[in-house]
């Protein structure tokens, strides 16, 4: 019993200290892209470069574990919308739930050998959303030209707000209320844009799946 409670406060510790390295990740790649550094990762996360090392040998090794997490968040948030009685409510609570971290996993693409865990996960995320989207057009209430690729695009460029980051790169805090609403607003006009009636047709050809998938290929 005194070797449990000696280890409790160290296993919790070091849970406090995955988490933070996991949201500093997350935060630095948005700010930095492709040229984040373990340096100021561990730096934001508040702990010593030693102790991120322990955990993520590599930051190949962080960088995995950051896209296993979002595609479970990406498969729970569809799920979540397929459980919605409301087609339309569910699709735009998995965008607005996916924008919170889908703009600062876009710089990862290319740059990870993709395992074949990650490979499946993607798919099943893939086809839950896939299911979202035909629900909303089942329903009517989704415009039939927009297709499942063209709400994941929109997604990923909504997941980033150069307003909130440059923002907070000037420690202006006291103004992140204010470009919290102005982005819920841009938000809220894109979400418009995706429902049925009373919209132009959308130019173009519909988006390839390739365009989506061939950026996270590492380069041959």
């Amino acid at each position: 019993m005194t070797v449990e409670r000696r280890k409790a406060p160290r296993q919790a510790e070091a849970e406090r200290n995955d988490r933070a390295l996991l949201e500093a990740a997350r935060a630095v790649l948005a700010t930095d892209g492709a040229h984040a550094s373990v340096a100021a990762i561990a730096k934001r996360a508040g702990v010593g470069i030693g102790s991120l090392y322990r955990r993520y040998p590599t930051k190949e090794a962080l960088f995995q574990r950051l896209l296993d997490l979002a595609l479970d968040q990406y498969l729970a948030a569809a799920e979540a919308a397929l459980a919605d009685p409301d087609p339309w409510n569910g699709l735009a609570g998995y965008v607005t739930t996916v924008i919170e971290f889908a703009g600062s996993l876009s710089p990862l693409a290319g740059m990870l050998p993709l395992t074949e865990e990650i490979r499946a996960k993607d798919r099943r995320a893939g086809e839950a959303v896939a299911a979202v989207v035909a629900r909303a057009h089942d329903a009517g209430v989704l415009r039939p030209d927009a297709t499942r690729l063209d709400v994941e695009l929109l997604i990923e460029q909504l997941g980033r707000s150069p307003l909130v980051e440059q923002l907070a790169k000037r420690g202006r805090g006291d103004l992140d209320a204010a470009a919290g609403s102005a982005r819920a607003r841009i938000i809220a006009i894109a979400l418009d844009g995706l429902r049925a009636a009373g919209h132009p047709p959308l130019p173009g050809d519909p988006p390839g799946y390739e365009l989506f998938a061939e950026r996270w290929e590492p380069a041959s």
